[in-house]
């Protein structure tokens, strides 16, 4: 029987909890996609929780505009360019140490989300992208993975635990992604700090609440909070009886495409790059080659070429993240003519 240390002591006291629940949450695996801003307060929370296995899974590196909302970061982490996953991982490992943290630097796309989700207990949705979040949603129900959809933006957040099987999935409430341009991002609403943690944390306890086996005391609905405001809403909804995803099982999110697609990052002028079969890069040797043709900063986890008005940053699996314009076509050009792939 999994023994049950003292720091866990003012949570197991906890007649919702005990010590029945909390082995539960050391024996469990939680697969967190997504390290910023809603991602850093539930992957702090779980890890403090004593979830026994906790990985990070993120495509990006720490900024400066991070630090005001992304509670696990640091000025030393932006200045050392450090990948979000690692840069948490390092954090949470000094917090817990008893618990398994493996943070994974990488995009989640088609071609690895199932292998990111085998093993895994429940899933979170850290991401700031709905391309992201549909790919999660056709995973986690075609394997019958529960999952908890997060999202912050301005002065409020929305929540929503699917069970496949049990609960509506997120094609039941979203059909489909909504055009380009006519949602809020942060980019174009901003977001406030309060608001991200409020909203991540009622997701940290639906996904304990859910490990430690209280079925009867989840939230059964889409959440949204506004902390301006003061309003908390529950809107029960039910399954589709169409659901193209929870029904009728197809699962288009999950088609590989066949080489590579680019993906505008939020509130970043920036574009992401990805290769659909990576490749495994030696920044060293690419480094070298680019150092003739513009500043180059290079650590254990990424490269950093800056050209002209753009910083391109690359990634070990060949991935890369082309700051400077949101125009496509421009970061393809860029990384063809830089990374070369």
């Amino acid at each position: 029987m999994t023994h049950v240390p003292e720091r866990y002591a003012r949570q197991t006291v906890l007649p919702v909890i005990g010590e029945d629940g909390q082995r539960r949450l050391l024996d469990s695996t939680v697969l967190l996609v997504g390290c910023g801003a809603t991602g850093t307060v539930i992957a702090n929370h779980l890890a403090r929780a004593g979830v026994g296995r906790l990985r990070i899974v993120d495509r990006d590196f720490v900024e400066w505009n991070n630090l005001q909302r992304q509670l696990l970061f640091d000025e030393t982490d932006v200045h050392e360019g450090l990948p979000k996953a690692k840069a948490a991982e390092a954090r949470l490992r000094a917090v817990n140490g008893d618990i398994e943290i493996d943070g994974i630097v990488s995009d989640v796309h088609a071609a690895n989300v199932e292998e990111l989700i085998h093993g895994a207990h429940v899933v979170m949705d850290g991401t700031d992208n709905f391309e992201t979040r549909y790919v999660l949603n056709d995973a986690c129900v075609k394997h019958d993975k529960p999952w908890v959809y997060t999202g912050a933006v301005s002065t409020y957040g929305m929540m929503l635990l699917v069970r496949p099987g049990v609960t509506p999935c997120l094609r039941c409430i979203f059909p489909d992604p909504a055009p380009a341009g006519t949602s809020a991002t942060c980019d174009t609403a901003g977001v406030l700090g309060p608001a991200v943690s409020v909203i991540a944390s009622h997701s940290a306890a639906e996904a304990i609440k859910l490990l430690v086996g209280a079925e009867e005391s989840l939230a059964g609905g889409l959440l949204n909070v506004d902390v301006w405001d003061l309003s908390w809403h529950l809107l029960k909804v039910r399954r589709t009886d169409d659901c193209p995803c929870c029904v009728q099982r197809r699962f288009p999110y999950l088609e590989v495409a066949a080489a590579s697609h680019a993906t505008s990052l939020c509130g970043r002028n920036a574009i992401q790059i990805t290769v659909t079969r990576p490749a495994k890069l030696d920044l060293q040797a690419l480094a070298q080659r680019l150092r003739p043709l513009g500043e180059v900063t290079l650590n254990a986890f990424l490269l950093k070429l800056k050209v002209d008005d753009y910083l391109i940053t690359v990634f070990p699996d060949a991935r890369a993240i082309v700051q400077g314009t949101t125009d496509e076509t421009v970061a393809r050009n860029l990384y063809a003519r830089y990374v070369g792939l």
